[in-house]
């Protein structure tokens, strides 16, 4: 291969054909990176190009040559100007340009020469720069509601072409609309490298619910991701149009407790001074807003206010209540009645509101209050009254012990399951507990637990001749004695044999008696029967 000497390449020039590829190809280049503009796209075969050449638009007709690679892949670079350094040849004949700038916005051509044939691909280039960060400068520090303020400058600096800002509340866009929101925006071109800066100046009026509210501006450029400045938020300042009472105390407030009165405004700052209205005393607080009341009673009870120091007609009033519960049971304590008496037990309840009484005697529920006319020994036992109003309870009780000379109620005898013994029972009431004594002594005895005044007695005696025992109770209110005739056990023997026997005679006596009655009752129905028989047969006749 021959390098083509100037005259041979002037002459193809003249004798050629040239042909220039109709239409123009647009490639986009990031500022500061290489930017690749292709030659024909394949539209002639390698092996047929014998020079490719590259050239620019200066401007005013004229052009500049690049670079240049005949047949041999010789590759001359031609640029002496802004391109010396920055131009390079791909394999596929693309024009490699290094550190895209803004200058570099033009009309770039590739010649390429084919046999007899010349072509011309012309291509665009736009260059295009995302902005280097996006802030927002010159925060006002707080807003008044109603009234426009200068919010903040938002700022994009060195883009192309130049951004559009947008102001966001909340991540949802701001558009200007004449009163509340006002957006002014400029653009500043740099002379040296002729990127643009674009900045928007925000003026806001304010809102209560811009308290909290985030506020942010953004910016989406024709490449690369969208840009969002960090978020800030504004001090919202407001005067107060209404405040409220709040009753802090412990649930159900009751006499001794403390309560606290705050008054909570909702200007912005909030108020520090107010005056606290305490049922017809005027109590004035500064650099809080809170009073406390200690010690309370039901005396306490009432309306409450507070209000502005600056402006009195702004005020709250809220009730309080302080709960109280007092019982009065009577009797109560310790109590002693004799059996027979009555009873009849009070209970007085003062309460600040509707309440519910129980009772309970030995912790087991009764269904009414306790009312005794004739107090007997199983009254006695613990009873206590409970009585509830909401969360509030209190609590009375008496026991009651009702006490008596013992009684006897039952004297019982009883053969022994062994047959050979006899079994005596004293059961008997009063109390104190009384002591059982018997005439005789007993080969075993027995007591039941006392309960309820009650008592039973028991001793297993054998007795060998027929006699009467007495029992005896007694307790410090006094005595009883009850006697019961205890017979032999022989004689009970033989009694009962001779009982045997006499019942064996009445046995057969009553048999045949009813073996004669039944005889006599089959006669006397024959009898009937063969009279009836008769009578109908002469009756027959007759008819």
């Amino acid at each position: 291969m021959h390098l083509l000497s100037a005259s041979c390449v002037c002459a193809l020039l003249i004798t050629a054909l040239l042909h220039r590829v109709s239409g123009l190809e647009t490639v986009i280049g990031l500022y500061g990176e290489t930017l690749e503009i292709p030659c024909n796209n394949g539209a002639i075969k390698a092996e047929d190009v014998m020079l490719t050449k590259w050239k620019y638009d200066k401007g005013d007709g004229l052009s500049g040559d690049l670079l240049v690679r005949q047949r041999d892949n010789n590759i001359s670079i031609l640029a002496t100007d802004e391109y010396k350094g920055r131009v390079s040849l791909a394999a596929n004949a693309s024009l490699l340009l290094s550190a895209a700038k803004l200058s570099d916005q033009r009309t770039f051509t590739c010649m390429v020469v084919a046999g007899a044939d010349i072509r011309e691909y012309p291509v665009n280039v736009v260059i295009y720069k995302t902005p280097t960060n996006l802030e927002i400068s010159d925060k006002v520090e707080e807003l008044e509601i109603g009234k426009l303020t200068k919010l903040g400058t938002c700022v994009a600096q060195d883009a192309n072409p130049a951004a559009n800002i947008t102001w966001l509340r909340n991540n949802k866009p701001l558009a200007a609309d004449g009163k509340g929101i006002s957006i002014q925006a400029s653009v500043l071109v740099d002379p040296d490298t002729g990127l643009s800066t674009t900045t928007s100046v925000l003026e806001y009026s304010a809102e209560k619910e811009d308290t909290g509210a985030q506020f942010t501006c953004s910016t989406q450029h024709t490449v690369g991701t969208e840009l969002v400045s960090s978020p800030v938020t504004f001090t919202i300042t407001y005067s107060t149009e209404n405040i409220v009472l709040q009753v802090i105390a412990q649930e159900p407030l009751v006499e001794g407790d403390n309560v606290t009165l705050k008054c909570v405004a909702d200007g912005n700052p909030a108020p520090t001074s107010f005056n606290f209205h305490l049922k017809g005393e005027l109590v004035k607080v500064e650099n809080t807003d809170t009073y406390t009341i200690t010690n309370v009673s039901r005396d306490t009870s009432g309306e409450y206010k507070c209000s502005l120091i600056d402006d009195p007609s702004l005020e709250a009033s809220e009730d309080i209540t302080v709960n109280y519960l007092d019982i009065n049971l009577n009797p109560s304590g310790n109590i002693v009645r004799s059996a027979g008496a009555a009873l009849d037990p009070t209970l007085r309840i003062d309460a600040s509101g509707e309440s519910k009484v129980f009772w309970t005697k030995d912790n087991v529920k009764l269904d009414k209050q306790p009312k005794f006319t004739n107090l007997t020994y199983a009254d006695s036992g613990l009873y206590e009254s409970k009585v509830m109003m909401g969360l509030l309870s209190r609590k009375a009780s008496f026991e009651l012990l009702v006490e008596g000379a013992p009684v006897i109620r039952q004297l019982l005898k009883k053969r022994g399951e062994d047959g050979q013994h006899k079994v005596l029972i004293c059961e008997a009431e009063g109390s104190p507990k009384p002591a059982v004594s018997w005439s005789i002594n007993g080969t075993s005895s027995d007591e039941s637990p006392f309960i309820n005044g009650k008592i039973t007695h028991k001793i297993t005696v054998e007795p060998t001749a027929n006699l009467t025992v007495s029992c005896t109770v007694s307790n410090e209110f006094g005595t009883d004695t009850k006697a019961i005739n205890v017979s032999s056990l022989i004689v009970e023997v033989r009694m009962d044999k001779q009982d045997q026997s006499e019942d064996s005679d009445q046995t057969k006596l009553v048999v045949g008696v009813v073996v004669g009655l039944l005889i006599a009752t089959m006669i006397i129905g024959l009898a009937y029967w063969v009279y009836m028989k008769k009578s109908k047969q002469g009756s027959w006749k007759t008819w």
